[in-house]
């Protein structure tokens, strides 16, 4: 395996993980769990860290299938994952045309130590179709016949880099606790507070967003 294909592997991990669903889990986990936030957020990053490695895994191994999967899965998502951003630019957009308070942002009930690693899990999987870079990183693989012990290695470096973001951030939130807390807590207070003022403008800018962005696929047809 070249260091140039490597690198280029690395860069698409990073690519990937300034993924805002993971941070923002680990963040809201870290402010709002009553008990032990490091463990639970541990365990859902660990929940994320093993989808990653366990669906490019499945991917790779099936090798020269894979090669046509990933080509046929990359344009099928696109559309998909496409359409589904112009839909929530849209809807976001006619939701602006009223006023209407924030909800507080709080963990449910159920969360717990025995879910986090599934909650971990589905919110990465929910996610995977977004992630173009994963998808590339595996045709690479697949395209320069990297062999499987060494595709598994890489695939399990990839899943570290892609959580990197939020082991960064729970290192940090569990080295200097408080000061991490009040101010991820601020956070979270300024966005679960208060109300969305009503605004035409952004509105419009927001649907006319969300229409581009779902024609996005048909100009790369």
């Amino acid at each position: 395996m070249s260091g140039a294909l490597l690198l280029g592997i690395a860069g698409l991990a990073l690519l990937d993980s300034l993924n805002p669903a993971t941070i923002v889990a680990v963040t809201l986990i870290l402010v709002a769990a009553p008990r032990h936030p490091g463990l639970l957020a541990g365990a859902a990053v660990a929940g994320a860290a093993a989808t990653v490695f366990v669906v490019g895994a499945a991917l790779f191994l099936t090798a020269g299938a894979a090669a046509g999967a990933v080509t046929g899965i990359s344009v099928a998502l696109r559309f998909v994952a496409f359409g589904a951003a112009g839909v929530a630019l849209a809807v976001a957009g006619l939701r602006r045309f009223r006023e209407r308070p924030r909800r507080a942002i709080v963990l449910p009930p159920w969360f717990t130590v025995w879910t986090a690693v599934p909650f971990g899990v589905l919110l990465t999987a929910a996610d995977l179709p977004n992630a173009f870079p994963y998808f590339v990183a595996i045709e690479r693989l697949v395209s320069f016949g990297v062999g499987i012990g060494t595709g598994l290695a890489v695939l399990a470096g990839y899943a570290v880099v892609y959580c990197l973001p939020c082991l960064v951030l729970l290192v940090a939130g569990m080295v200097a606790r408080d000061r991490i807390r009040l101010r991820l807590e601020s956070l979270v207070t300024r966005l679960g507070t208060g109300v969305v003022a009503r605004s035409v403008p952004i509105a419009l800018i927001l649907i006319a967003l969300g229409i581009t962005v779902a024609s996005v696929p048909f100009w790369l047809a």
